[in-house]
């Protein structure tokens, strides 16, 4: 190109995609269908109406349509916040002297902080329709309970939040913007349900974990006249979702003649990882290109790097349906780190399939080496990253870094899933050489994975 590309793309608002992408329909192999833990047997959509809103249900299940049509009262939504723009990390690759071009999805632009809006609307639009009175949810570090209370409060519904516990203590000022968007917020594992109460009779002092967290909002959802539960990741329809993020990724690459060599992501669940790969693992799929994918996970909760590519269950308290997936085992107490949204025991079984198959790489970092990316970009880029998001800046750099070793002047794509405003006890530790890392041995990993469910004829 002869013109200089812009620190910042925004694409016009007709652009925002009118459809989602179902990255499942060009699979080559789908991945193995959830198991209903009553039958044993796979779980056919109407299993799932008890916990999920129907037109959920049904998205979540299908492996063949490649595109849903977006409701016009979920786009009138996307308008307020979207397009996101693609920004041009210039200053870091001066920074890092090298000769590859940085590029970034920014999708901290709304209350929530982070991507997690794109799948809270449509949910919340779907309860709506159905006639529920509300949801119940999981939270982990946060920027999900968020975007769901404000996608709530847009749709007139009650909310319920279980915030893992240790985010819970570590960051109070997520606690006040769910209330103030009118969600009820309980640390978990709580007493309110069978699932905590059995886990704190166990461990009194649990901090928390996703898994648990889902398996409170699961029962309080499953034991309560009109509502349903809702998930911010993991799940098939949130992938479908959060495809808005690589669908406009796409677009703006193309107006600037640009595509990716490299496509990285955090990965905890797998929602914006996910979402950003979607129009160019459907190229890779296809034959059409063939960038490097790679997921970043931190070390301390390793799902695809050290865990087990098996059935397991969804949640700690083993009320959900099993799914194929790279898990460490749904008991596995995951260390008190503050990637708060990484802090899941197991992957999107999209996801899962796309790596066991070779289709994607992945790494995983310890803590205090994310946090020394995040603040290197803070300073260079001036936006304080998520912890969740210096994860795969901290991958990008590293790629950079190989790129300024090579001369090779690789396209570098990366999600910058949300901002870090309220991460700041994390990064006041990492400041003062308070933080720490953690890695879990191989014995400490081998109860969570022994314990994985033995289903007869399948696992």
């Amino acid at each position: 190109m002869t013109t200089k590309v812009p620190y910042r793309l925004y694409l016009p608002e007709d652009q925002i995609p009118k459809q989602w992408y179902n990255l499942r329909a060009d699979m080559k192999e789908q991945h193995d269908p959830m198991i209903n833990p009553g039958t044993g047997k796979p779980a056919a959509v109407e299993d799932l109406y008890p916990v999920f809103c129907e037109e959920l249900a049904k998205q979540e299940m299908d492996n063949e349509t490649r595109y849903f049509d977006i409701p016009d009262e979920v786009r009138e939504i996307y308008k307020i916040y979207r397009p996101s723009p693609l920004c041009r990390a210039y200053n870091l690759e001066k920074a890092l002297d090298t000769p590859a071009k940085i590029y970034y999805k920014f999708e901290g632009n709304n209350t929530s902080g982070s991507h997690k809006l794109n799948s809270a609307v449509a949910q919340a639009y779907y309860a709506k329709k159905q006639g529920l009175k509300g949801v119940t949810t999981e939270t982990g570090a946060g920027q999900w309970g968020t975007a769901l209370s404000e996608a709530c409060s847009y749709f007139d519904l009650d909310l319920e939040v279980y915030m893992v516990k240790v985010s819970y203590q570590q960051k109070p000022f997520r606690k006040d913007i769910m209330k103030t968007f009118g969600g009820e917020v309980i640390a978990s594992p709580s007493d309110r349900t069978e699932a905590g109460r059995k886990i704190l009779a166990e461990d009194p002092d649990n901090s928390g974990s996703l898994g648990c967290a889902i398996s409170e909002a699961v029962e309080r959802a499953v034991t309560s006249d009109g509502y349903r539960y809702v998930l911010g990741s993991v799940l098939n329809q949130v992938l479908l979702h959060q495809s808005v993020i690589g669908l406009e990724s796409k677009a703006a690459m193309e107006m600037l003649d640009e595509y990716p060599d490299i496509i990285i992501g955090c990965a905890g669940g797998g929602s914006n990882l996910g979402g950003l790969i979607a129009p160019f693992m459907q190229d890779k799929l296809t034959g059409k290109a063939d960038p490097r994918v790679i997921a970043v996970e931190p070390a301390s909760c390793p799902s695809f790097t050290r865990g087990v590519y098996k059935y397991d269950f969804c949640d700690t308290g083993k009320i959900t349906p099993m799914a194929k997936m790279y898990t460490l085992g749904c008991t596995f107490k995951p260390s008190a780190n503050h990637a708060g949204g990484l802090r899941y025991h197991g992957m999107s079984p999209i996801l899962s399939k796309l790596y066991h198959d070779g289709y994607m790489e992945a790494v995983a970092y310890e803590q205090t080496k994310v946090f020394e990316a995040a603040v290197e970009f803070a300073k260079r880029e001036t936006i304080l990253p998520a912890p969740e998001s210096a994860h795969a800046i901290k991958a990008a750099v590293d790629e950079a870094l190989k790129c300024k070793e090579t001369g090779e002047a690789k396209t570098i794509l990366f999600g910058l899933t949300g901002t870090g405003y309220f991460d700041m006890t994390a990064y006041a530790a990492f400041n003062s050489g308070e933080m720490g890392d953690y890695i879990p041995t191989d014995e400490d990993l081998k109860p969570s994975i022994d314990a994985l469910p033995s289903i007869p004829g399948i696992q």
